[in-house]
Protein backbone atom coordinates (compact mmCIF):
# COMPACT_ATOMS: atom_id res chain seq x y z
CA UNK A 1 0.00 0.00 0.00
CA UNK A 2 1.42 3.54 -0.74
CA UNK A 3 2.27 4.99 2.80
CA UNK A 4 4.17 8.46 1.21
CA UNK A 5 4.61 11.12 -1.30
CA UNK A 6 8.04 12.24 -2.81
CA UNK A 7 9.40 15.68 -3.93
CA UNK A 8 11.75 16.12 -6.69
CA UNK A 9 13.47 19.72 -5.36
CA UNK A 10 15.69 20.97 -8.46
CA UNK A 11 17.41 23.60 -7.01
CA UNK A 12 20.08 25.71 -8.69
CA UNK A 13 23.40 24.13 -6.91
CA UNK A 14 21.84 20.51 -6.47
CA UNK A 15 18.98 17.99 -6.83
CA UNK A 16 17.16 16.26 -3.75
CA UNK A 17 14.63 13.93 -3.42
CA UNK A 18 13.16 13.84 -0.25
CA UNK A 19 10.19 11.51 0.66
CA UNK A 20 7.56 12.62 3.73
CA UNK A 21 4.75 11.16 5.15
CA UNK A 22 0.85 11.80 6.07
CA UNK A 23 2.35 14.47 8.95
CA UNK A 24 4.68 16.35 6.62
CA UNK A 25 7.59 14.96 8.20
CA UNK A 26 10.90 13.61 6.08
CA UNK A 27 11.31 10.22 5.85
CA UNK A 28 14.06 9.76 3.76
CA UNK A 29 16.45 12.51 1.74
CA UNK A 30 19.40 12.39 -1.04
CA UNK A 31 21.07 15.31 -2.38
CA UNK A 32 24.09 15.51 -4.89
CA UNK A 33 25.54 19.15 -6.08
CA UNK A 34 25.59 19.80 -10.24
CA UNK A 35 28.81 22.03 -12.12
CA UNK A 36 28.30 25.78 -12.58
CA UNK A 37 29.27 26.63 -16.25
CA UNK A 38 30.55 29.63 -16.24
CA UNK A 39 31.77 30.26 -20.10
CA UNK A 40 32.26 34.15 -19.88
CA UNK A 41 31.64 36.99 -17.65
CA UNK A 42 27.99 36.98 -16.61
CA UNK A 43 27.10 33.59 -18.43
CA UNK A 44 25.38 30.90 -15.83
CA UNK A 45 25.01 27.28 -17.32
CA UNK A 46 24.01 24.25 -16.25
CA UNK A 47 24.06 20.55 -17.59
CA UNK A 48 20.51 19.65 -18.02
CA UNK A 49 21.82 15.72 -18.77
CA UNK A 50 23.69 15.88 -15.65
CA UNK A 51 20.91 17.79 -13.76
CA UNK A 52 18.64 14.64 -14.87
CA UNK A 53 21.24 11.70 -14.29
CA UNK A 54 21.62 13.66 -10.79
CA UNK A 55 17.89 13.16 -10.08
CA UNK A 56 17.88 9.61 -10.92
CA UNK A 57 20.33 8.95 -8.85
CA UNK A 58 19.32 10.81 -5.26
CA UNK A 59 16.01 9.08 -6.08
CA UNK A 60 17.28 5.68 -6.11
CA UNK A 61 19.66 6.71 -2.98
CA UNK A 62 16.71 8.28 -1.00
CA UNK A 63 14.54 5.09 -1.89
CA UNK A 64 16.89 2.60 -0.65
CA UNK A 65 17.99 4.15 2.65
CA UNK A 66 14.65 3.93 3.31
CA UNK A 67 13.95 0.45 1.84
CA UNK A 68 10.90 2.19 -0.10
CA UNK A 69 10.25 1.76 -3.65
CA UNK A 70 8.01 2.79 -6.16
CA UNK A 71 4.64 1.11 -4.74
CA UNK A 72 5.41 3.21 -1.27
CA UNK A 73 5.07 6.39 -3.53
CA UNK A 74 1.08 7.85 -3.73
CA UNK A 75 2.84 10.33 -5.93
CA UNK A 76 5.69 12.66 -6.93
CA UNK A 77 5.56 16.52 -7.17
CA UNK A 78 8.38 18.33 -8.55
CA UNK A 79 9.84 21.75 -7.23
CA UNK A 80 12.36 23.98 -9.44
CA UNK A 81 14.97 26.98 -10.29
CA UNK A 82 12.48 29.12 -11.81
CA UNK A 83 13.53 31.03 -15.15
CA UNK A 84 16.54 28.13 -15.43
CA UNK A 85 15.69 27.94 -19.54
CA UNK A 86 16.69 25.24 -21.92
CA UNK A 87 15.37 23.87 -25.58
CA UNK A 88 15.89 20.27 -26.34
CA UNK A 89 15.69 18.22 -29.61
CA UNK A 90 11.97 16.36 -29.45
CA UNK A 91 13.40 13.39 -31.51
CA UNK A 92 16.65 12.81 -30.00
CA UNK A 93 15.90 13.95 -26.26
CA UNK A 94 19.36 16.19 -26.46
CA UNK A 95 19.38 19.64 -25.44
CA UNK A 96 20.12 22.20 -27.95
CA UNK A 97 22.63 24.04 -25.87
CA UNK A 98 23.29 24.22 -21.98
CA UNK A 99 20.50 25.12 -20.07
CA UNK A 100 20.50 29.43 -18.93
CA UNK A 101 20.42 29.74 -15.33
CA UNK A 102 18.03 32.17 -13.85
CA UNK A 103 20.53 34.91 -13.08
CA UNK A 104 22.77 34.48 -16.45
CA UNK A 105 22.84 38.03 -17.58
CA UNK A 106 23.42 37.54 -21.27
CA UNK A 107 20.18 38.85 -22.11
CA UNK A 108 21.15 42.42 -21.28
CA UNK A 109 21.28 43.60 -24.87
CA UNK A 110 17.43 42.14 -25.91
CA UNK A 111 16.15 44.19 -22.65
CA UNK A 112 17.83 47.49 -23.69
CA UNK A 113 16.30 46.42 -27.54
CA UNK A 114 12.84 46.34 -25.51
CA UNK A 115 12.97 49.02 -23.11
CA UNK A 116 14.11 51.41 -25.73
CA UNK A 117 10.18 51.44 -27.29
CA UNK A 118 8.28 51.86 -23.91
CA UNK A 119 10.25 51.41 -20.95
CA UNK A 120 10.80 49.25 -18.82
CA UNK A 121 7.53 48.58 -17.64
CA UNK A 122 5.86 48.51 -20.73
CA UNK A 123 4.92 44.61 -20.11
CA UNK A 124 3.79 44.45 -16.83
CA UNK A 125 0.34 45.22 -17.05
CA UNK A 126 -0.19 42.12 -18.63
CA UNK A 127 2.50 39.54 -17.14
CA UNK A 128 2.98 41.32 -13.81
CA UNK A 129 6.97 41.55 -14.96
CA UNK A 130 9.30 43.93 -15.81
CA UNK A 131 12.04 43.57 -18.49
CA UNK A 132 14.90 41.99 -16.82
CA UNK A 133 17.45 39.74 -18.26
CA UNK A 134 16.14 37.20 -14.84
CA UNK A 135 13.29 36.01 -16.96
CA UNK A 136 12.39 33.36 -19.25
CA UNK A 137 10.83 34.16 -22.34
CA UNK A 138 14.83 36.93 -23.60
CA UNK A 139 16.10 33.58 -22.40
CA UNK A 140 14.73 31.84 -25.29
CA UNK A 141 14.81 34.26 -27.64
CA UNK A 142 18.44 34.50 -27.33
CA UNK A 143 18.91 30.55 -27.77
CA UNK A 144 16.75 30.99 -30.74
CA UNK A 145 18.85 34.09 -32.36
CA UNK A 146 22.24 32.19 -31.07
CA UNK A 147 22.21 28.57 -31.93
CA UNK A 148 22.53 27.33 -34.89
CA UNK A 149 19.44 25.25 -36.40
CA UNK A 150 17.57 26.41 -32.72
CA UNK A 151 14.67 28.34 -34.62
CA UNK A 152 13.88 26.15 -37.72
CA UNK A 153 13.47 23.65 -35.50
CA UNK A 154 11.41 25.32 -32.80
CA UNK A 155 9.08 26.49 -35.66
CA UNK A 156 8.69 23.11 -36.88
CA UNK A 157 7.92 21.52 -32.95
CA UNK A 158 11.15 19.73 -33.30
CA UNK A 159 12.28 21.34 -30.36
CA UNK A 160 10.74 21.76 -27.20
CA UNK A 161 11.30 24.76 -24.82
CA UNK A 162 11.00 24.35 -21.05
CA UNK A 163 11.91 26.01 -17.71
CA UNK A 164 14.07 22.69 -15.52
CA UNK A 165 10.26 21.09 -14.56
CA UNK A 166 9.27 20.79 -18.61
CA UNK A 167 12.40 19.24 -18.63
CA UNK A 168 12.31 16.90 -15.70
CA UNK A 169 8.60 15.87 -16.48
CA UNK A 170 9.24 15.25 -20.02
CA UNK A 171 12.00 12.98 -19.16
CA UNK A 172 10.29 11.11 -16.35
CA UNK A 173 7.33 9.96 -18.50
CA UNK A 174 8.90 9.02 -21.35
CA UNK A 175 11.29 11.40 -23.16
CA UNK A 176 11.32 10.77 -26.67
CA UNK A 177 8.73 7.75 -26.50
CA UNK A 178 6.07 9.91 -25.71
CA UNK A 179 6.60 12.36 -22.69
CA UNK A 180 4.42 14.92 -21.99
CA UNK A 181 5.71 18.29 -22.78
CA UNK A 182 3.88 20.71 -19.99
CA UNK A 183 4.50 23.56 -17.16
CA UNK A 184 2.98 24.40 -14.56
CA UNK A 185 1.08 28.11 -14.04
CA UNK A 186 3.58 29.38 -11.51
CA UNK A 187 6.71 28.47 -13.96
CA UNK A 188 5.02 29.82 -17.04
CA UNK A 189 4.38 33.37 -15.18
CA UNK A 190 8.09 33.86 -15.08
CA UNK A 191 8.16 33.81 -18.98
CA UNK A 192 7.20 37.02 -19.82
CA UNK A 193 4.91 35.06 -22.82
CA UNK A 194 1.59 35.16 -20.54
CA UNK A 195 -1.32 37.02 -19.69
CA UNK A 196 -1.94 36.63 -15.98
CA UNK A 197 -5.29 37.00 -16.25
CA UNK A 198 -5.84 33.82 -18.52
CA UNK A 199 -2.69 32.28 -17.26
CA UNK A 200 -2.45 31.27 -21.22
CA UNK A 201 0.39 32.05 -23.33
CA UNK A 202 -0.20 35.53 -25.48
CA UNK A 203 -0.33 35.98 -28.78
CA UNK A 204 1.25 39.52 -28.12
CA UNK A 205 3.47 38.65 -26.40
CA UNK A 206 4.67 35.50 -28.50
CA UNK A 207 4.80 38.24 -31.79
CA UNK A 208 6.62 40.79 -29.81
CA UNK A 209 9.68 38.12 -28.38
CA UNK A 210 9.21 36.20 -32.16
CA UNK A 211 8.63 32.67 -29.88
CA UNK A 212 6.95 29.65 -31.95
CA UNK A 213 3.84 28.70 -30.54
CA UNK A 214 5.00 25.01 -31.73
CA UNK A 215 7.95 24.88 -29.47
CA UNK A 216 5.92 25.90 -26.05
CA UNK A 217 4.72 23.17 -23.53
CA UNK A 218 1.03 22.88 -22.64
CA UNK A 219 0.32 25.12 -19.23
CA UNK A 220 -1.22 22.95 -16.51
CA UNK A 221 -2.44 23.46 -12.48
CA UNK A 222 0.39 23.36 -10.33
CA UNK A 223 -1.58 20.12 -8.57
CA UNK A 224 -2.91 17.26 -10.98
CA UNK A 225 -2.22 14.25 -12.02
CA UNK A 226 -0.42 14.74 -15.26
CA UNK A 227 0.79 10.84 -16.10
CA UNK A 228 2.38 7.96 -15.30
CA UNK A 229 6.42 7.98 -14.71
CA UNK A 230 8.06 5.45 -16.94
CA UNK A 231 11.61 5.57 -15.58
CA UNK A 232 13.17 3.75 -12.99
CA UNK A 233 13.47 3.86 -10.25
CA UNK A 234 9.99 5.65 -9.77
CA UNK A 235 8.22 3.91 -12.44
CA UNK A 236 4.61 3.43 -12.17
CA UNK A 237 4.02 6.26 -9.50
CA UNK A 238 1.78 9.43 -10.58
CA UNK A 239 3.50 12.94 -11.26
CA UNK A 240 1.14 15.12 -9.83
CA UNK A 241 2.42 18.01 -8.94
CA UNK A 242 4.70 20.88 -10.10
CA UNK A 243 5.43 24.39 -8.33
CA UNK A 244 8.38 27.16 -8.36
CA UNK A 245 10.51 27.11 -5.85
CA UNK A 246 9.66 29.95 -4.33
CA UNK A 247 5.80 29.46 -5.00
CA UNK A 248 5.98 25.58 -3.41
CA UNK A 249 7.54 27.47 0.18
CA UNK A 250 4.46 29.34 -0.13
CA UNK A 251 1.98 26.21 -0.40
CA UNK A 252 4.67 24.34 2.28
CA UNK A 253 4.18 27.20 4.53
CA UNK A 254 0.63 27.03 4.00
CA UNK A 255 -0.05 30.34 3.21
CA UNK A 256 -3.58 29.88 1.08
CA UNK A 257 -5.38 33.03 2.75
CA UNK A 258 -4.61 36.56 1.45
CA UNK A 259 -2.20 38.86 3.15
CA UNK A 260 -0.45 35.10 4.64
CA UNK A 261 3.40 35.84 3.39
CA UNK A 262 6.12 33.99 4.08
CA UNK A 263 10.17 35.14 3.34
CA UNK A 264 12.98 32.66 2.67
CA UNK A 265 16.03 33.68 4.19
CA UNK A 266 19.17 32.59 2.00
CA UNK A 267 21.76 33.67 0.27
CA UNK A 268 19.60 36.49 -0.76
CA UNK A 269 15.98 36.47 0.39
CA UNK A 270 12.60 36.42 -1.42
CA UNK A 271 9.49 37.38 -0.19
CA UNK A 272 5.80 36.10 -1.54
CA UNK A 273 2.14 37.25 -0.24
CA UNK A 274 -0.95 35.65 -1.07
CA UNK A 275 -3.10 38.07 -2.35
CA UNK A 276 -6.17 35.47 -3.33
CA UNK A 277 -7.80 35.33 -7.15
CA UNK A 278 -7.28 38.48 -8.16
CA UNK A 279 -3.72 39.50 -9.46
CA UNK A 280 -2.67 42.71 -7.90
CA UNK A 281 -0.64 45.18 -10.17
CA UNK A 282 2.56 46.56 -8.12
CA UNK A 283 3.06 50.14 -8.07
CA UNK A 284 5.80 49.83 -5.58
CA UNK A 285 8.89 47.68 -7.13
CA UNK A 286 7.53 44.20 -6.45
CA UNK A 287 6.41 41.38 -9.44
CA UNK A 288 2.81 39.70 -9.74
CA UNK A 289 3.37 36.13 -10.05
CA UNK A 290 1.22 33.07 -9.67
CA UNK A 291 1.21 31.48 -6.47
CA UNK A 292 -0.43 28.04 -7.43
CA UNK A 293 -3.23 26.46 -8.85
CA UNK A 294 -4.86 23.34 -7.49
CA UNK A 295 -6.82 21.73 -10.07
CA UNK A 296 -9.64 23.12 -11.14
CA UNK A 297 -9.50 26.00 -8.73
CA UNK A 298 -9.42 29.23 -9.78
CA UNK A 299 -5.42 30.00 -9.77
CA UNK A 300 -4.16 31.76 -6.90
CA UNK A 301 -1.59 35.00 -7.32
CA UNK A 302 1.21 36.22 -5.12
CA UNK A 303 3.28 39.91 -4.79
CA UNK A 304 6.80 38.84 -5.01
CA UNK A 305 9.80 40.99 -3.73
CA UNK A 306 13.36 40.01 -4.13
CA UNK A 307 16.42 40.95 -1.68
CA UNK A 308 19.72 40.57 -3.87
CA UNK A 309 22.18 39.90 -0.51
CA UNK A 310 21.01 38.81 3.07
CA UNK A 311 22.65 36.05 4.13
CA UNK A 312 25.71 36.87 1.26
CA UNK A 313 26.11 39.83 3.62
CA UNK A 314 27.28 37.53 6.35
CA UNK A 315 29.59 35.96 3.93
CA UNK A 316 31.00 38.81 2.73
CA UNK A 317 31.96 39.87 6.59
CA UNK A 318 33.24 36.74 7.21
CA UNK A 319 35.59 36.45 4.31
CA UNK A 320 36.35 39.95 2.62
CA UNK A 321 36.76 41.08 6.32
CA UNK A 322 37.50 38.33 8.70
CA UNK A 323 35.40 39.92 11.44
CA UNK A 324 35.11 35.71 12.47
CA UNK A 325 35.54 32.28 11.40
CA UNK A 326 31.86 30.40 10.73
CA UNK A 327 28.87 32.05 9.90
CA UNK A 328 27.46 31.09 12.86
CA UNK A 329 29.65 33.56 14.95
CA UNK A 330 28.00 36.45 13.92
CA UNK A 331 24.93 36.12 16.53
CA UNK A 332 26.82 35.92 19.38
CA UNK A 333 29.60 38.64 18.23
CA UNK A 334 26.25 40.71 17.39
CA UNK A 335 24.38 39.79 20.78
CA UNK A 336 27.59 41.36 22.67
CA UNK A 337 26.26 44.99 22.07
CA UNK A 338 22.85 46.38 22.93
CA UNK A 339 22.62 48.55 20.10
CA UNK A 340 23.94 49.09 16.79
CA UNK A 341 26.08 52.34 17.57
CA UNK A 342 24.13 54.00 14.74
CA UNK A 343 25.50 51.82 12.33
CA UNK A 344 23.73 51.03 8.45
CA UNK A 345 25.19 48.76 6.01
CA UNK A 346 23.31 49.03 2.92
CA UNK A 347 24.36 45.99 1.32
CA UNK A 348 23.94 47.03 -2.90
CA UNK A 349 26.69 45.15 -3.55
CA UNK A 350 25.72 44.57 -7.20
CA UNK A 351 22.34 47.26 -6.87
CA UNK A 352 19.76 47.12 -5.18
CA UNK A 353 16.46 44.60 -5.76
CA UNK A 354 12.98 45.45 -4.72
CA UNK A 355 11.41 47.50 -4.24
CA UNK A 356 14.15 49.77 -5.36
CA UNK A 357 15.42 48.69 -8.50
CA UNK A 358 18.89 50.48 -8.59
CA UNK A 359 21.29 49.09 -11.08
CA UNK A 360 23.54 52.28 -9.65
CA UNK A 361 23.81 51.52 -6.39
CA UNK A 362 26.63 50.41 -4.36
CA UNK A 363 27.43 49.19 -0.56
CA UNK A 364 27.86 51.84 1.89
CA UNK A 365 28.43 51.60 5.75
CA UNK A 366 26.70 54.70 7.39
CA UNK A 367 27.16 56.15 10.86
CA UNK A 368 30.66 55.24 11.62
CA UNK A 369 32.33 56.70 14.62
CA UNK A 370 35.13 55.99 16.62
CA UNK A 371 32.63 54.10 19.00
CA UNK A 372 31.81 51.75 16.27
CA UNK A 373 33.40 48.22 16.70
CA UNK A 374 33.21 44.73 15.10
CA UNK A 375 30.13 43.86 16.99
CA UNK A 376 28.39 46.85 16.00
CA UNK A 377 28.94 45.66 12.46
CA UNK A 378 28.29 42.45 12.97
CA UNK A 379 24.80 43.80 14.39
CA UNK A 380 24.04 46.21 11.86
CA UNK A 381 24.85 43.43 9.03
CA UNK A 382 22.23 41.26 10.43
CA UNK A 383 19.57 44.38 10.81
CA UNK A 384 20.24 45.41 7.43
CA UNK A 385 18.15 42.14 6.44
CA UNK A 386 15.64 43.05 8.88
CA UNK A 387 15.18 45.96 7.23
CA UNK A 388 15.03 45.57 3.33
CA UNK A 389 12.19 42.63 4.32
CA UNK A 390 10.58 45.47 6.21
CA UNK A 391 11.13 47.45 2.65
CA UNK A 392 9.29 44.78 0.57
CA UNK A 393 6.18 44.39 3.19
CA UNK A 394 5.85 48.05 3.14
CA UNK A 395 5.64 47.60 -0.72
CA UNK A 396 3.65 45.00 -0.65
CA UNK A 397 0.70 46.19 1.90
CA UNK A 398 0.80 49.71 -0.40
CA UNK A 399 0.20 47.24 -3.54
CA UNK A 400 -2.31 44.70 -1.75
CA UNK A 401 -3.99 47.01 0.26
CA UNK A 402 -3.62 43.70 2.73
CA UNK A 403 -1.72 44.57 6.58
CA UNK A 404 0.62 42.01 6.81
CA UNK A 405 -0.81 39.30 10.28
CA UNK A 406 2.25 37.18 10.88
CA UNK A 407 5.92 36.57 8.41
CA UNK A 408 6.10 32.86 8.03
CA UNK A 409 9.95 32.45 7.79
CA UNK A 410 12.35 29.52 6.72
CA UNK A 411 15.79 29.65 4.96
CA UNK A 412 19.13 29.10 6.73
CA UNK A 413 19.21 32.29 8.49
CA UNK A 414 16.35 31.56 10.89
CA UNK A 415 18.42 29.87 12.99
CA UNK A 416 19.21 33.19 13.94
CA UNK A 417 17.19 34.03 17.08
CA UNK A 418 18.86 37.82 17.14
CA UNK A 419 17.67 38.41 13.57
CA UNK A 420 14.06 37.16 14.07
CA UNK A 421 13.26 39.20 17.01
CA UNK A 422 14.68 42.26 15.25
CA UNK A 423 12.22 40.87 12.19
CA UNK A 424 9.48 40.92 14.43
CA UNK A 425 10.56 44.50 16.18
CA UNK A 426 11.11 46.35 12.93
CA UNK A 427 8.04 45.17 11.32
CA UNK A 428 6.29 45.39 14.40
CA UNK A 429 4.63 42.23 14.18
CA UNK A 430 4.85 38.51 14.85
CA UNK A 431 7.92 36.47 13.18
CA UNK A 432 6.78 32.45 13.36
CA UNK A 433 9.30 29.85 12.41
CA UNK A 434 8.05 26.41 11.56
CA UNK A 435 9.04 23.32 12.90
CA UNK A 436 9.45 22.04 9.12
CA UNK A 437 12.13 24.02 7.51
CA UNK A 438 12.03 22.31 4.18
CA UNK A 439 9.50 23.85 2.91
CA UNK A 440 10.16 24.02 -0.79
CA UNK A 441 9.77 20.62 -0.72
CA UNK A 442 7.27 20.03 0.94
CA UNK A 443 5.33 22.13 -0.92
CA UNK A 444 5.77 20.19 -3.82
CA UNK A 445 4.73 17.08 -1.81
CA UNK A 446 1.83 18.53 -1.02
CA UNK A 447 0.72 19.74 -4.39
CA UNK A 448 0.87 15.94 -5.58
CA UNK A 449 -1.17 14.61 -2.36
CA UNK A 450 -3.68 16.62 -3.32
CA UNK A 451 -3.88 15.69 -6.88
CA UNK A 452 -4.06 11.88 -6.04
CA UNK A 453 -6.08 12.56 -2.14
CA UNK A 454 -3.47 11.78 0.06
CA UNK A 455 -4.74 14.80 1.60
CA UNK A 456 -8.19 15.79 1.08
CA UNK A 457 -7.39 19.55 1.53
CA UNK A 458 -5.49 22.49 2.41
CA UNK A 459 -6.55 22.20 6.31
CA UNK A 460 -5.48 18.93 6.26
CA UNK A 461 -2.30 20.64 5.25
CA UNK A 462 -2.59 23.29 7.53
CA UNK A 463 -3.27 20.58 10.37
CA UNK A 464 0.32 19.52 9.67
CA UNK A 465 1.86 23.06 10.31
CA UNK A 466 3.25 23.56 13.15
CA UNK A 467 5.59 26.47 14.50
CA UNK A 468 8.96 25.65 15.97
CA UNK A 469 9.64 29.43 18.22
CA UNK A 470 7.34 32.88 17.64
CA UNK A 471 8.82 35.98 18.22
CA UNK A 472 6.31 39.01 19.27
CA UNK A 473 7.75 43.03 18.62
CA UNK A 474 9.35 44.54 22.14
CA UNK A 475 10.60 47.61 20.54
CA UNK A 476 9.30 51.01 21.45
CA UNK A 477 7.72 52.90 18.55
CA UNK A 478 9.69 55.41 19.14
CA UNK A 479 13.21 53.28 18.61
CA UNK A 480 11.85 52.11 15.79
CA UNK A 481 10.94 54.86 14.20
CA UNK A 482 14.13 56.05 14.55
CA UNK A 483 15.89 52.97 13.33
CA UNK A 484 13.86 52.86 10.15
CA UNK A 485 14.43 56.67 9.44
CA UNK A 486 17.74 55.82 9.61
CA UNK A 487 18.14 53.13 7.84
CA UNK A 488 16.21 54.80 4.56
CA UNK A 489 18.74 57.88 4.51
CA UNK A 490 21.54 55.55 4.41
CA UNK A 491 19.90 53.68 1.56
CA UNK A 492 19.44 57.19 -0.43
CA UNK A 493 23.19 57.34 0.14
CA UNK A 494 24.01 54.23 -1.94
CA UNK A 495 22.05 55.58 -5.06
CA UNK A 496 23.16 56.55 -8.26
CA UNK A 497 27.13 55.78 -6.72
CA UNK A 498 27.99 54.45 -10.65
CA UNK A 499 28.12 56.79 -13.14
Amino acid sequence: MSRYVGAIDQGTTSSRFIVFDKGGNIVSVAQKEHRQIYPKPGWVEHDPLEIMANTNEVIGAALARANLTATDLVAVGITNQRETTLLWDRKTGQPLCNALVWMDTRTDQLVQRFTRDGGQDRFRAKTGLPLATYFSGLKLLWILENVEGARAKAEAGDALFGTIDSWMAWNLTGGVNGGIHLTDVTNASRTMLIDLATCDWDETMLGHFNIPRACLPKIVPSSAVYGEIHTAPLRGTSLAGILGDQQAALVGQTCFSPGEAKNTYGTGSFMLMNTGTEPVQSKAGLLTTLAYQFGDEKPHYALEGAIAITGALVQWLRDNLKLFDVAPQIEPLAASVEENGDVYIVPAFSGLYAPYWKDDARGVIAGLTRYATRAHLARAALESTAYQVRDVVEAMQADSGITLAALKTDGGMVANELLMQFQSDILDAPVVRPKMTETTALGAAYAAGLAVGYWANVEDLRANWGIDKTWEPKMSGERRDHHYKSWKKAVQRSFAWVD
